[in-house]
């Protein structure tokens, strides 16, 4: 009975070890530089590696503070007072927007009306233009 015990134990400790290796071989990464590209190894046309590894950016760093401050009141309200002089002048130069947009467009051609059967449905085929 010992016996009859011992082999199914024998052979997954060997299978264990086995799988162990064989995994481990996986985990390092310089084992398929190694192998030439025929056994499955990387083809001596790959360029190189970089030296260093690549640097992250870093994202939570904070960016310094800005050299210019904000505007104050009195500034903003001689700055909206500018922009509105510009936008009056160039109203008055060539028209205002209100009057482009009112202004007729080109007429479009008429389409034609899909055909309709006796009863007043249309047949389901679409006419080109």
């Amino acid at each position: 009975m010992a016996r009859a015990f011992q082999s199914p134990v024998l052979a997954i400790f060997g299978l264990s070890v086995v799988l162990s290796l064989g995994l481990g071989g996986c985990a390092s990464g310089g084992m398929l530089e190694q192998l030439p590209p025929a056994l499955g190894g990387e083809p001596a046309s790959l360029p190189a590696k970089p030296k260093t590894d690549y640097q992250y950016p870093a994202v939570h760093d904070m960016p310094p503070d800005r050299a210019a401050a904000p505007l104050s009141d009195s500034e903003q309200i001689r700055l909206e007072k500018e922009l509105q002089a510009a936008r009056d002048k160039q109203e008055a130069q060539y028209g205002s927007a209100a009057e482009t947009a009112a202004s007729p467009a080109p007429a479009a051609p008429a389409k034609k009306k899909p055909a309709t059967a006796k009863n007043g449905q249309t047949s389901g085929a679409k006419t080109n233009p």
